[in-house]
């Protein structure tokens, strides 16, 4: 099972995130966000960011001409997706780089058109950025991959764990007064039995 920090915001960010060597960091694009980025903030970033992490851009509803330029220039190697970005957009997207659409689910129905989208990959979440679980129990017998996210914490990391995501999805969980806390990332991966990289530069997995 991976894991995505999400939400990076600086330096200090990215050097924890190093240290501890999830699979994925998250640099968010979109305007209303706290912690969005200007391109060329997140370029100084990925500069920095150990190239076994995958860097995920987050967009909702924005030019795809935007989006591809930052796959072009190296500052992202994913895109995720929390609009309304139709089937032909998120096509066009997958010839730059693979494509992780977000749903916001709160009942069962919500699930099929997860279960039926094209991208690449289905992250499901309870809201957009709003840090609270949706009701686990809808998820039992979901037939496809998929990335959780949606108030994770290290509290509850391991009960998410269990139920066999593709990956986990967190940001404000691992955050103390709206900055990343390299104590509650550390506490996040030990709670699914992840350890921070050893002097050999080995995952400690």
């Amino acid at each position: 099972m991976q894991v995505k920090f999400c939400g990076l915001q600086t330096m200090a960010d990215v050097d924890v995130v190093n240290r501890l060597h999830p699979d994925m960091a998250g640099f968010v694009f979109v305007p209303e966000s706290s912690r969005c980025l200007h391109p060329e903030e997140a370029a100084v970033l990925k500069s920095r960011l150990d190239p076994g992490i995958s860097a995920v851009g987050v967009f909702a509803n924005q030019d795809p001409a935007e989006i591809e330029m930052l796959v072009d220039t190296g500052v992202i190697d994913m895109i995720q997706l929390h609009g309304s970005e139709p089937p032909e957009m998120i096509r066009r997207l997958q010839q730059k780089a693979p494509v992780i659409r977000a749903f916001r689910i709160r009942q069962a129905s919500d699930l099929q058109p997860a279960l039926t989208s094209c991208a690449d990959h289905v992250l499901l979440d309870a809201g957009a950025g709003q840090g609270r679980t949706f009701d686990w129990s809808l998820l039992k017998g979901f037939a496809r991959p998929y990335i959780l996210a949606g108030g994770l914490c290290p509290e509850n990391a391991a009960a998410a764990c269990a139920l066999h995501p593709r990956a986990l999805d967190v940001s404000s969980g691992i955050e103390t007064a709206g900055r990343k806390d390299p104590q509650k990332m550390a506490a996040f991966l030990a709670a699914i039995g992840i350890h921070e990289r050893d002097t050999e530069g080995g995952t400690g997995r």
